[in-house]
């Protein structure tokens, strides 16, 4: 008390300035009402002045001059008059306040009355100015309370109670910021009022005035920024929502206006949408934003929008087109552009529709563009629509094979393909191991009563149904169709790359068909591609569970390695065939067929453990094709994918591998051939104790660039020794004396070859502080022998 009677003076005239500051503030508001806004410039002003009176008071209080005869009675009776002005006006702000928010239609009772006080209040102040009612002035001109200065001070506590009380019952009705400003100018000027009747020479009831004065103003203001971004964000979100319905229009409208396109031919259902998907991948897998990767998925959406103006006889023709047709065809990407470049906000959609067939090498078309010349959304888009023009079933053909079509993405690189793009898509294949990245057409996988009718022999077929190291167990029902006819079902066992029965000669090549063996279900076999088997025949039930009724057989599979098992049960019969195949690399499906019968009610379960090493016995040698001497390390035989590896060899600044390498016999695509990749390990065994990958470097040039452990950069360029990848398949039967060049350099690891006019540098940077490395061999359908370390 004692600072605040000795710095009064100084306080009043700090807080005169925040007044007048906030009075300024307030006239410059904007978004208040107008009726809200002139009150509180009336309270923020009448706090202002209330304290300069209230200074002035003390200041010539005991100035015995005129003019202090004169500043000492105006600045009491304005102290006064204010006091009860800035109530009356909180008592207008109290009324605006819930007539506009919280639901009063009239003034509520409690308010008007004090008002009325308030009035009351003004006449006894006018009153009191000439009968010495509250206070009166000494002789040496000092402010005086008089009998009746208790009644100044009850005036405004009622006016505060009475408010107070309305507040309190009906604060909810007002949101939070606004009820606290209220409860806090009804309490705290309430509770200083009190005290000011005992604390004499102190204007505490004028500085709990001005005091809430200041936080009315900023709590109005922090009501009215709420207001203001409920409102904005209401904006917001309805201008979002009617974004959002563009853009589901335009996703709608662009949809149906591709699906529209695939219609026009009865062969490419769903190609747009496939493509999109797989650009958008590309896309992402490449680091553009989200919206780059949008405008892709959406160009690549419409990228054939031009074949609707190309009549439909051309593009349903089953046969080879006419080069007049073919000029008609070519010119879709030009029609497209026509048709796209009328929506001038998305001027991408054009460009993707006349640029997709473009060329890396420039031989492509509308315009022959070359390289990055090509706006890289098409070259992105050529790359998908290629894939899926390849994995999808068309007038002349079925769907390729995926390592079919992998080959094919390799030999473009470059000069079909954006190298970059096409690299991007090769590493979707290698994580898509069920090939699913595909057109999904109809095919007979036994669900439900899926059936095989057969009139000739072999005149229809089942899907074929892989055999695997893991036992399968392959049920069906079988019906005759014509008694006075012979009739009997029949299992082909054979390999092709799309898992089907082929009878066509091309169909057998481009396919790579082979068949093992032709076997009647009664134990018939006729040999076609095998190099030994055998027939056992016993009568009973020979597995328990088993329990057949007269039409019903399983067939029991599994192939470990070169050598195939098949247990087929009837129901009082069981014939067991063991069948060596010719190497250890080819798959073996089983093809359900049969003469002058129905297959029918199929069921197929699979174990999930595969069956032991050993469980088939041997029946003709393995066949090896590393049986040469060996250099510092063992040879290596690879029958598939990574089936095996070299030892590990530990990596040193500066070494050499070399190495003979020879493709298997039944090698077939570019990528059957070596393979180097680098490891680490705590017994620096390949898969041993805490193994990390970091690189996988293919002789054929091709390295995935990116992942957890490291990141990789390849260079491949081709000599003038490389004709063409045949020419590349053809040397790597024939065999290629290889050798490896390999440098580190802390946690950078240079590989270098050249073999067959493919010649690649490859630099891994390892992300962690690794002291051991190891490199070892691995590969694809190939022999690798006389390994030397230098």
């Amino acid at each position: 008390m004692e600072f605040l009677r000795n710095n009064q003076l100084d306080i009043m005239l700090v807080t005169i300035g925040v007044c007048g500051l906030l009075t300024i503030l307030a006239i410059y508001t904007r978004f208040l009402r107008k009726q809200r806004k002139l009150i509180l410039i009336a309270i923020e002003l009448s706090a202002m002045l209330l304290l300069i009176f209230d200074r002035f008071a003390y200041i010539y209080r005991g100035d015995i001059s005129q003019t202090g005869f004169v500043m000492v009675r105006v600045s009491n009776f304005m102290v006064f008059f204010l006091q009860l002005f800035i109530l009356l006006m909180f008592d207008l702000y109290i009324t605006d306040l819930y007539k506009e928010e919280g639901g009063f239609t009239t003034t509520p009772l409690r308010l008007r009355a004090t008002a009325i006080i308030g009035m009351v209040g003004f006449i006894l102040i006018f009153i009191s100015q000439f009968t010495g009612f509250y206070y009166t002035f000494d002789d040496q001109n000092r402010y005086m309370r008089a009998d009746g200065y208790l009644v100044c001070y009850v005036v405004p506590l009622i006016m505060l109670i009475l408010m107070l009380s309305f507040v309190v019952q009906f604060n909810k009705r007002l949101s939070g910021s606004i009820s606290i400003s209220l409860l806090a100018f009804a309490i705290i000027p309430l509770i200083a009022t009190i005290v000011q009747v005992y604390a004499y020479g102190l204007s505490l009831t004028n500085f709990a005035i001005a005091g809430v004065v200041m936080f009315l103003y900023i709590f109005a203001l922090l009501d009215l920024n709420e207001k203001v971004t409920k409102t904005n964000k209401i904006e917001i979100d309805y201008l979002k929502a009617e974004q959002q319905k563009i853009q589901a229009l335009f996703e709608e409208t662009a949809e149906a206006l591709a699906t529209a396109i695939d219609a026009k031919d009865a062969y490419t259902h769903g190609h747009s949408t496939r493509v999109a998907e797989y650009s958008k991948r590309i896309a992402e897998a490449s680091d553009l934003s989200e919206k780059e990767c949008e405008e892709v998925y959406y160009a690549a959406l419409l990228h054939d929008v031009g074949k609707i103006g190309i009549p439909d006889k051309i593009i349903n023709k089953a046969g080879k087109l006419s080069d007049e047709e073919f000029g008609a065809i070519k010119q879709h990407p030009v029609i497209g552009r026509q048709i796209l470049s009328s929506i001038g906000k998305s001027p991408y959609l054009c460009l993707a529709a006349n640029y997709h067939h473009e060329r890396y090498d420039g031989k492509g078309y509308p315009e022959g563009l070359k390289g990055e010349d090509i706006p890289r959304l098409a070259r992105i888009i050529a790359v998908a629509d290629a894939y899926d023009a390849m994995t999808s079933k068309r007038s002349y053909r079925d769907p390729l094979p995926q390592e079919k079509v992998r080959e094919e993405l390799v030999k473009g690189l470059g000069t079909q393909f954006d190298p970059i793009y096409g690299k991007i898509m090769l590493h979707f294949m290698d994580l898509d191991t069920e090939f699913d990245m595909r057109e999904r057409v109809e095919i007979k996988e036994f669900e439900g009563n899926r059936s095989v009718y057969c009139v000739e022999y072999r005149s229809d077929f089942s899907e074929g149904i892989m055999i695997t190291p893991a036992f399968s167990r392959i049920r069906f029902r079988f019906t005759p169709r014509n008694t006075d006819v012979e009739c009997f079902p029949a299992i082909i066992v054979f390999d092709s790359l799309d898992g089907r029965v082929q009878t066509s000669p091309n169909m057998q090549r481009d396919m790579s068909y082979y068949e093992y063996a032709d076997i009647r279900i009664g134990g018939d076999i006729t040999p076609k591609g095998i190099r030994n088997h055998t027939v056992k025949t016993t009568y009973g039930y020979t597995e328990a569970g088993i329990s057949l009724s007269k039409d019903e057989y399983e067939i029991q599979s599994l192939k470990i390695k070169d050598h195939i098992l098949l247990r087929i049960c009837g129901e009082d019969k069981t014939t067991e065939i063991v069948m060596a195949g010719p190497d250890n690399t080819r798959f073996a499906y089983i093809s359900l067929t049969g003469q002058n019968c129905k297959i029918s009610d199929v069921e197929i379960k699979t174990d999930s453990e595969n069956a032991r090493r050993d469980y088939i016995p041997r029946i003709a040698p393995e066949v090896s094709y590393i049986d040469v001497p060996a250099g510092d390390i063992p040879n290596v035989q690879l029958d598939g994918w990574r089936s095996a590896a070299s030892e590990g060899i530990e990596l040193t600044d500066l070494m050499q591998i070399s190495f003979h390498s020879m493709s298997l016999p039944t090698a077939r695509l570019i990528w059957h051939c070596p393979f180097l990749f680098i490891y680490s390990s705590d017994d620096g065994k390949v898969n041993g104790t805490n193994y990390r990958e970091f690189a996988l470097i293919r002789l054929d040039g091709e390295s995935w660039e990116e992942d957890s452990f490291a990141s990789n950069r390849i260079l491949t360029n081709k000599s003038e020794d490389f004709g063409n990848w045949d020419d590349w398949k053809r040397k790597n039967k024939e065999g290629l004396d290889v050798d490896i060049r390999i440098k580190r350099v802390d946690n950078v690891i240079t590989v270098s070859s050249e073999n067959a006019g493919i010649g690649f540098r490859n630099v891994t940077t390892i992300r962690d502080d690794i002291p051991k490395l190891y490199v070892a061999l691995t590969g694809d359908q190939c022999a690798i022998t006389n390994i030397r370390i230098r």
